[in-house]
């Protein structure tokens, strides 16, 4: 008799499991790894109740076995996502209400802006590299005492003046009581800079 063309395949195999058996045999292989991985009697959600079945705290449902209750903390099947969310806001609902710490009041320096200091921009070359580059001197003559000038280079998504084009690149300059300046740089090295208002 031709054995080898058959379902099953081969002699002696006890033919096919049905997927009754072989849902069985999974559930079974996966109660196992759930019992060696989790100890469920110090799980602090789960409890067998005196039916004998199992009762998730957090998501408040009924498992017949371990599986079905380790199911949400192993990752078979996540019920418990959004019970875990209610379970957290009943907890801060409940918890008493403790007073919003105060915020800590900055005080905004306000400073009489005096117009835009004066600059100079030079295109260098490095003799023994060959890079470019620009030097940016801003004169600051009537800086506020105990400030120091602060840079930024900006995207041109960032600015609010011009459409934005990314070949852009802004640099810009600021230092109390004067205006802050930018300086708009195409490229590596492209035309000299002009200094645009932000």
């Amino acid at each position: 008799m031709d054995f080898q063309h058959r379902p099953g395949g081969k002699t002696g195999s006890g033919g096919v499991a049905s997927s009754s058996e072989s849902n069985r045999d999974r559930r079974e292989r996966l109660r196992q790894l759930a019992l060696e991985t989790i100890d469920i009697n110090k799980d602090p959600y789960f409890m067998k109740n005196h039916l004998g079945s199992y009762e998730c705290k957090l998501c408040l449902t009924l498992h017949n076995n371990e599986v079905c209750s380790l199911g949400p903390t192993v990752g078979l099947a996540s019920l418990c996502h959004a019970a875990e969310a209610r379970r957290a806001a009943k907890e801060a609902k409940e918890a008493p209400a403790q007073p919003a710490p105060e915020k800590v009041k900055v005080e905004v320096k306000k400073f009489v802006k005096i117009g835009r200091p004066g600059y100079k921009v030079t295109k260098q070359r490095d003799t023994e590299m060959g890079q470019q580059s620009l030097l940016f001197q801003i004169d600051y003559p009537e800086i506020a005492e105990g400030i120091m000038p602060r840079h930024r280079f900006m995207s041109a998504y960032e600015q609010r003046i011009e459409p934005p084009d990314r070949r852009w690149q802004y640099l810009l300059m600021a230092a109390e009581p004067y205006e802050t300046i930018a300086f708009k740089v195409v490229g590596p090295l492209g035309s000299p800079p002009s200094p645009t208002r932000v």
